[in-house]
């Protein structure tokens, strides 16, 4: 099949193709117009209604690579392991790899971090600076090495230790080190908590959104590397490409729609002329409109529209509703909304 004419993107497997879990990413995609056939099943996925997409399913701790690699076009992945992938290229292959971050998606938040056995109140650096002179070799565990890496060569050269423990090896868990001075990090499959509360290893980098799950081990976290969310990433190949360009275009814009709509309705009501006055003044004293209220005016009555979100605690629609009953509107009337786009220049590809 010629694919120069399709947009190749990639489809996470696991918890985001699950509309009970990841944020919904189905009920995402068919609010933004792409309706998907065989992705909550497990694949293969593809675009009934838009036969110039192409869905590959893969996991998201792939993306990063085949991205590199231009296997697919567009991905949908967390910033976490596209992060990773690219540090991956630049330690064990020399290959500095640019991705572009197009669109985030607003779910999927997680933080990296360190994590160690309690410090009984002695500060990290401290601790980290004792290790690093009684230790030659210090050993961390991750699912995403390369990120322990990063933040471990950057924190030993800040502690002054840049030279003597410059060295890393990436290495299946507890095969002998490759490396007798340095960071040794053992690639994990989960419970890295585990591995630092039996004492099997002297650091632990961790994905988490609560850290209950750390703290229910007893650990510390004692740094954190970064955030991470689900978000659309390209390769800069794709501007090379007009007719895939387009076809990004289109399919960025309208999931920026549906993720600008998300939580938010439109609020329709009626009223009587001698009402509107004090509408206005309403809708205006509470922000209920940009440039200026959407109003159709009638021969006695006037129409109007209001967006609005519908879970701000500041100023919750049913208060809303009521006060602009009281105010002199009828006729009430709150859809949810599917899509918003304020304009083609809301995305850039």
């Amino acid at each position: 099949m010629n694919m120069d004419d399709k947009l190749i993107i990639g489809m996470p497997a696991g918890s985001l193709a699950d509309p009970r879990r990841g944020g919904n990413l189905v009920n995402l995609l068919k609010s933004a117009g792409f309706p998907t056939k065989g992705y909550e099943d497990g694949g293969p996925t593809t675009f009934p209604m838009h036969t110039g997409l192409v869905g590959w399913d893969g996991r998201p701790q792939e993306f990063g690579a085949q991205l590199a690699l231009d296997e697919v076009d567009i991905a949908i992945g967390g910033d976490d392991w596209v992060t990773e992938r690219v540090l991956e290229y630049r330690y064990e292959y020399d290959r500095e790899v640019k991705l572009n971050k197009v669109l985030s998606l607003e779910r999927g938040n997680v933080r990296i971090v360190v994590i160690n056995l309690p410090l009984n109140g002695v500060a990290f650096d401290t601790w980290l600076t004792g290790l690093l002179r009684e230790k030659p070799v210090v050993k961390m565990v991750s699912e995403m090495p390369y990120l322990a890496v990063e933040w471990f060569k950057k924190k030993a050269a800040s502690l002054g230790f840049g030279e003597s423990h410059g060295k890393f090896a990436v290495q299946k868990y507890h095969t002998p080190p490759r490396i007798d001075a340095g960071l040794v990090v053992y690639e994990s499959w989960g419970k890295t908590e585990a591995k630092v509360l039996n004492g099997a290893v002297d650091l632990g980098l961790e994905i988490t959104q609560t850290g209950s799950a750390i703290r229910n081990y007893g650990l510390e976290i004692s740094e954190e590397i970064m955030k991470s969310e689900t978000g659309i990433w390209t390769t800069p190949a794709l501007r090379e490409n007009p007719a895939k360009r387009e076809l990004a275009r289109m399919f960025l814009l309208n999931l920026y729609g549906a993720v600008y709509a998300e939580n938010k309705v439109l609020v329709f009501f009626n009223a009587k002329k001698e009402h509107v006055p004090g509408i206005l003044d309403y809708l205006k004293e509470n922000q209920l409109f940009g440039d200026e209220p959407t109003m159709n005016e009638g021969l006695n009555f006037t129409e109007f529209s209001i967006q609005m979100g519908a879970s701000n605690k500041t100023l919750p629609i049913a208060r809303v509703r009521y006060e602009l009953a009281k105010l002199g509107a009828t006729h009430i009337e709150t859809v949810p909304l599917d899509s918003c786009i304020p304009g083609i220049d809301s995305i850039d590809v």
